[in-house]
């Protein structure tokens, strides 16, 4: 045992456990009776010092110790938000009504905690085509983006919602997993838009009211899911038919085209045929009119011509007689071959007459004859 005495022969220590007896070395002093217990001073006083010296440094290790709580109370009791993010603080989980803004903040952890949310635009893609999303689509049974439109047919829709956190606050806590309640909200509206609308409104004729329409639906949902966030655009990236029916659909898109470009031919050449009937319609008012004008005209200077040639004859009347008789015989006979010859020139009767004209020409011809005519 330890307290045997191992050194004079095998006798027993009657010190104790502690290698000697309460009085010292014998001469101690010791309690009346000349029992061994120990005094309790003794023991308490030695019991401090075997703590001492069996942990060397002790002190040092429970400072260091304490340090460290705090170190780590500090680390937990200071945080920084980063500029794209606002923070919320909870006392005790109840919200605080002040934001933190980004910079280095503190808060008395444990009682005190935070929160933090994203406040650039998130993007929140619906129907998306690419490889992962199609496998994944196909092998959970889902079929997001195929939408039924009001004429009947399947309409495939590929589109984007771009929406930013607008109250931290209650998009922190009013609602759990709000990216996914954003991508229900804006596919129930896009899905209730579409089954109001024929198929080509969402293929081409009118996108831009589509996306109108869902984003002001999407808004109404989420504000009376008091989301707390602001939906900006809504942007149709993609919208066909479903790739089962691609082919029949692009042959129907073609017989479409067809039959545009056939009308706009027709409707070419329908324009040059009235051109051209307007051109000549044109010709031939220009050209009545220009008769009427000179009809008009000639009839005009006629008219003044006659009241003219009335006034001199009214003034003298013989001289106008004859001189009306001169130019009438003139007219009448300007063009004729015969030459007429008046009573009392010499030779009267008929003479001979020589074709000057037919000479001119070169013609050989006989010689006619002219009668005298008289008055």
């Amino acid at each position: 045992m330890p307290w045997e005495n191992n050194g004079g022969g095998g006798g027993r220590n009657n010190g104790g456990p502690w290698g000697q007896a309460p009085g010292g070395g014998g001469g101690g002093p010791r309690r009346p009776g000349g029992g061994n217990t120990p005094n309790l001073e003794d023991i308490l006083a030695r019991g401090r010092d075997q703590f001492s010296g069996g942990l060397p440094g002790g002190r040092w290790a429970l400072i260091g110790g304490v340090l460290a709580l705090i170190a780590f109370w500090g680390l937990n009791s200071v945080y920084t938000i980063d500029p794209q993010e606002v923070g919320v603080e909870l006392r005790l989980g109840s919200p605080k009504d002040e934001l933190s803004m980004p910079g280095l903040h503190f808060l008395i952890w444990p009682m005190e905690t935070v929160e933090r949310a994203v406040t650039t635009v998130n993007q929140t893609q619906i129907g998306a085509s690419d490889a992962s999303g199609s496998a994944r689509n196909n092998a959970s049974g889902s079929n997001e983006g195929l939408m039924l439109s009001g004429d009947q047919n399947i309409v495939s829709v590929q589109f984007s919602v771009f929406w930013a956190i607008d109250d931290p606050v209650k998009y922190l806590f009013n609602v759990r997993d709000q990216e996914s309640m954003v991508r229900f909200a804006a596919e129930s509206a896009m899905r209730e838009v579409v089954g109001r609308r024929p198929a080509q409104d969402i293929y081409s004729d009118d996108r831009s009211g589509v996306s109108a329409e869902v984003l002001a639906i999407t808004q109404g949902i989420l504000q009376s899911y008091d989301l707390g966030v602001n939906v900006s655009q809504v942007l149709i990236e993609n919208a066909g038919p479903p790739a089962e029916v691609i082919d029949a659909f692009n042959e129907v898109q073609r017989a479409r085209q067809d039959e545009t470009r056939l009308q706009e031919e027709a409707r070419s050449y329908a324009n040059t045929l009235l051109g051209d009937a307007r051109g000549r319609a044109a010709a031939l008012r220009e050209d009545a009119a220009a008769y009427t004008n000179r009809v008009v005209q000639e009839a005009t200077g006629e008219s003044q011509r006659f009241n003219a040639v009335y006034a001199e004859y009214v003034n003298s009347p013989e001289v106008t007689r004859k001189r009306l008789y001169l130019e009438t015989m003139e007219q009448v006979l300007g063009g004729s071959e015969k030459v007429l010859i008046e009573n009392g020139a010499e030779g009267n009767g008929v003479v001979p007459y020589l074709p000057l004209p037919e000479l001119r020409s070169g013609n050989k011809t006989s010689p006619t004859t002219s009668t005298t005519t008289g008055n």
